[in-house]
């Protein structure tokens, strides 16, 4: 990618400089919290399972609840969907805290509590996310995620050995505490924050509507795919290091909290080192070489850590999963954000990251359940190759490289002046769209028309067809549906620069005088007794003449 910005100067933005420094406060009592957790269900419970889901019950609520929170994040102020999600956390870690101070916890109650904190994080997660490319430019954003990422992890660095120290010294209520005051930075930093305000005459998206535009623009979208699906499998094998390492530490290292708390900092070091560069590696190397590279490295160091016995080996291997988890998490990421228009960002990483917690929600499972029928060495080997199976994968679905499209919004359409006095819910709503074509030209317009289907459903449409006059071999027309007005209003709206090219060849295919002609259709399955559709008073007074009022040339695709 030409002209990357330098890694640390995206910095000179006061609100991505503001909110990340306040982020870092919340990440690093969320990982005291996380060492706390694990530590003690090592002490209430001898289940390997049960420590290893220590882990998948903070995943899980972030593949159950993210397309839901997507929704949110595409459809509300981010900002105050995340100032909801922190202090919901807030006062479920309070609670964690008096819990936890009076003796009063089981290994049920805290998977519970850590499933809660979980909902929370699935919640703020994608408008959080969604929120860098509000901040930043497109170009800084690879960089701004990267940083995100470095934020995080520069705790992990720290954090966990602080928090085993907590541990060893006052016990898991100090460090669930600790994490509880931790949230007041960020919901203080998210309350001065002001918001963009989002300019829309369209009514909000209902939920139901909203759930499936973000399922079928990822399901139209190849390249969104692929993402999900790698980053599913890395999140399958990879969660293995993070659900055994307190098994590790205690039964291989036979080491304290204070150890796993420097492991767990080897892991951040590691991410730390990965993140800063990242920005040259993605300048080099193509995005699938950075993403094979890093399966094979985490493989590697799964094999080290299955079989060193010292913290000084365990450490190193650690060192380079940690580096390796933050390169190909932050690349799937990127990808998404670059590959997707803001109008279902969101969603779309929402549905990538249920894709990965999913996986890791999984691989929590699997590895426990291995580890407890025979040992944690079995269980990371086993790892180690699912995550060389993913780099093969690699070879037939590579990961694709940052969109170079402009995916801003077209803003070429202008809602069409009718004569009816029509709401933003009347409907259903048929188009058809009329052309010429010349019979040399119908290999290049079906081509075309191939690609205009995928937009056109991407984007909304349903039931869309290609259609050609049996009389008139050179006439032909496209159709779809939409279920209101208000929908149809929508789904021109939802167009970007780059499908402009696709429109203009349209155009340019069109051999009738003007452009290709639309017609907009409300419709009705029953003959209704009376006219329901009544005319705008000043036209109902004054009548058109012409009868095809509804047809206008094609201008919005």
């Amino acid at each position: 990618m030409p002209n990357q910005p330098s890694t640390l100067a995206v910095f000179q933005n006061q609100t991505f400089r503001s909110l990340w420094i306040a982020a870092l406060a919340s990440n690093f009592g969320g990982l005291v919290q996380a060492v706390g957790a694990a530590w003690l269900m090592t002490s209430l419970t001898a289940s390997d399972s049960m420590v290893a889901l220590v882990q998948g019950s903070v995943a899980l609520p972030i593949m159950v609840f993210s397309l839901l929170a997507g929704i949110f994040a595409d459809n509300f102020d981010r900002r105050r969907v995340m100032l909801l999600a922190q202090a919901f956390m807030f006062a479920v870690s309070v609670l964690l805290t008096l819990l936890a101070f009076n003796g009063l916890l089981t290994p049920w109650t805290l998977l519970t509590f850590t499933f809660l904190i979980g909902c929370g994080t699935a919640l703020h997660n994608p408008s959080w996310q969604a929120t860098m490319g509000d901040i930043v430019s497109r170009e800084e954003l690879p960089t701004a995620v990267s940083l995100n990422s470095m934020g995080f992890n520069l705790m992990r660095s720290v954090g966990p050995a602080i928090g085993g120290a907590i541990v060893a010294l006052a016990g898991a209520a100090a460090a669930f505490a600790v994490n509880a005051l931790s949230y007041v930075a960020i919901i203080l930093a998210l309350a001065r924050w002001k918001s963009p305000r989002r300019d829309t005459h369209l009514p909000r998206e209902p939920m139901g509507s909203a759930f499936s535009a973000g399922l079928r623009y990822v399901s139209m979208s190849p390249n969104l795919l692929v993402v999900i699906l790698r980053g599913a499998w890395f999140g399958l094998a990879g969660i293995a290091l993070l659900s055994l390492l307190p098994i590790v530490v205690r039964e291989t290292l036979q080491g304290t909290a204070f150890v796993y708390g420097l492991m767990l900092g080897c892991f951040g070091a590691g991410a730390v080192v990965g993140a800063l560069t990242n920005s040259r590696l993605r300048a080099r190397y193509k995005n699938e070489s950075i993403a094979r590279g890093a399966f094979l490295g985490f493989a590697t160091s799964l094999m080290i850590i299955a079989v060193s016995t010292t913290p000084v080996a365990s450490g190193l291997g650690i060192a380079v999963a940690g580096a390796c988890w933050v390169l190909a998490l932050s690349m799937f990421n990127t990808t998404i954000q670059l590959s997707t228009p803001r109008w279902v960002v969101g969603r779309a990483i929402a549905l990538y990251q249920t894709g990965t917690f999913g996986g890791m929600t999984l691989g929590s499972w699997l590895w426990g359940t291995i580890t407890h029928n025979y040992d944690s060495a079995h269980a990371l080997v086993g790892a180690a190759a699912v995550l060389v199976a993913g780099a093969l994968v690699g070879l037939r679905l590579p990961l694709p490289e940052f969109a170079g499209l402009n995916l801003d919004p077209l803003n070429r359409f202008t809602e069409p002046s009718l004569p009816f006095d029509l709401s933003y819910r009347s409907g259903p709503v048929m188009i058809i769209v009329d052309y010429d074509i010349a019979k040399e030209d119908v290999p290049v317009f079906l081509k075309a028309m191939n690609a205009r289907r995928r937009m056109r459903i991407r984007d909304g449409a349903k039931q869309w067809t290609l259609l050609r006059d049996l009389h008139n071999p050179e006439s032909w027309s496209e159709s779809y549906h939409v279920p209101t007005w208000g929908e149809y209003v929508r789904h021109n709206e939802r167009r970007t620069q780059a499908d402009a090219a696709l429109s203009d060849q349209l155009r340019g295919l069109h051999r009738g005088p003007g452009g290709p002609v639309v017609h907009r259709m409300i419709e009705s399955h029953t003959v209704p007794l009376r006219d329901t559709l009544p005319l705008k008073p000043d036209i109902a007074a004054d009548p058109p003449v012409r009868k095809d009022a509804s047809a206008t040339p094609e201008s919005a695709g």
